[in-house]
């Protein structure tokens, strides 16, 4: 499924940077990477920006806690969004309000994907948040998904789809804003 959200006037918004939102395990690194390619434009995974600068987000999690690893997550989204460039943001990210109101201005893309697709994806992780595996996923996904679709300039379901043929999708959808 593929659509403009109608609670936003996309038409208005900065195409750089190209946010992209949703839960755990739903390729936002894997297809942000392939549209900034496609875009020609840089790419950056919050996440990974993190790792680099405090390690391994299981362990700033055992060792510090969520609400540290929120505040460091919200420090990152915001030098992120100031590039311009593709922006994969972690799962939860959305749930710091300055990082709402931020994104209120920019093209966000959302990538969601369904429980049975997330099972595939999520077996063996070391995801924080995970401990129960796709219950887990499901029900932080259900508290979420209202604030992703708030969001949201776009929306892909990631669950079956290519996702070069996704990233494709998303590539045409700017250049047609541009």
């Amino acid at each position: 499924m593929t659509h403009d959200t109608s609670g936003r006037d996309t038409a208005a918004l900065r195409p750089y940077p190209l946010v992209f939102i949703g839960p755990m395990a739903a390729g936002k690194s894997k297809i942000g990477k392939r549209v900034a390619r496609g875009l020609g434009v840089p790419f950056v995974d919050t996440d990974k920006i993190i790792v680099a600068r405090y390690g391994p987000i299981s362990e700033i999690f055992a060792r510090e806690g969520e609400d540290y690893f929120r505040v460091i997550e919200r420090t990152v989204v915001a030098e992120a969004l100031l590039a311009p460039s593709v922006v994969s943001l972690g799962g939860g990210a959305i749930l710091d309000l300055d990082t709402q109101a931020e994104l209120a201005d920019h093209t966000v893309v959302y990538l969601s994907v369904n429980a049975a697709a997330v099972a595939k994806r999520i077996g063996g992780t070391k995801r924080p948040l995970l401990a129960n595996g796709t219950a887990d996923w499901q029900r932080i996904f259900d508290q979420r998904r209202p604030l992703y679709e708030a969001l949201a300039s776009i929306h892909f379901d990631t669950s079956h789809r290519p996702i070069g043929r996704i990233a494709d999708e998303i590539v045409d959808w700017v250049r047609k804003r541009s």
